[in-house]
């Protein structure tokens, strides 16, 4: 073993100067005193100048640093602690849900940058102005789906109200429901007339090119003038023109 040859090596080294010293002392010791015993006398010094030599030599050194010891390769994890890890980990920014939603909002508007869209029986649970007169009630499942559609296009809100007490409803309801929250969507965005004929001209004063109703009289009127359109009835509205949807909620047409 190299350990165990570089100590008898130290060892030999060892015995051939104290050798070397026994005899040079014996010389010293001898011309000094020059007594017979000298001989004696020197390979007793010489013993013990070696025997002090070899323990100093091979003692080992408390002030000398110890050279540390090798680092170990961190341990590579199993397969199972692996997916675990992994499993672990945050998900990147967004669910899968909304970026779904994101993706089904940007390919259902075709490219479209102003949306105007009725209240009643679209946004909310209510369906006629006389009970948009008592209270209003927005619906939880299109308050995420409103707040996308204006972040990819300029979104006006409007209804036709029987009286001042019906905007107010309609406007507490709406900031009760955050959708003025982001910015996207402002109270100035939310429009009132007292007629269906004057749902219809907001519409095209504003050059919207997608138009959200639950009347068939609207959107039939607005078909020549606006790009696209969506019907919302659980009904099939008959013989709409080709640029005309039709569903149920504004939730399943989006989904």
């Amino acid at each position: 073993m190299p350990g165990l040859a570089a100590e008898q090596d130290a060892v030999s080294l060892v015995r051939r100067v104290a050798r070397a010293l026994n005899r040079r002392v014996t010389d010293i010791v001898a011309l000094l005193f020059n007594h017979k015993s000298a001989g004696s006398l020197g390979a007793v010094a010489g013993f013990a100048i070696a025997v002090v030599f070899a323990w100093r030599f091979l003692r080992p050194s408390q002030g000398r640093p110890r050279r540390p010891a090798p680092k170990r390769p961190p341990a590579t994890p199993a397969a199972g602690a692996t997916d675990s890890v992994v499993s672990d980990a945050p998900e990147p920014v967004g669910d899968s849900g909304k970026l779904v939603t994101r993706q089904f909002v940007a390919k259902r508007l075709s490219g479209c940058r102003k949306v105007t869209c009725q209240l009643l029986g679209v946004v909310f649970e209510e369906k006629t102005p006389e009970e948009l007169q008592k209270h209003a009630t927005v619906r939880p499942s299109v308050v995420e789906l409103l707040l996308e559609i204006s972040r990819h296009c300029d979104l006006y809100l409007m209804e036709t109200v029987l009286d001042d007490k019906s905007e107010e409803n309609a406007l507490s309801a709406l900031e009760s429901a955050g959708l003025f929250r982001t910015g996207g969507l402002m109270k100035e965005k939310v429009l009132f007339c007292s007629t269906e004929v004057g749902r219809t001209s907001f519409v095209r004063q504003l050059e919207a090119d997608f138009h959200i109703d639950t009347s068939l009289d609207i959107v039939s009127q607005l078909s020549r003038f606006i790009r696209c359109q969506l019907f919302i009835s659980s009904m099939e509205g008959g013989q709409l023109a080709a640029n005309i949807f039709n569903s149920p909620t504004l939730e399943q047409f989006f989904s």
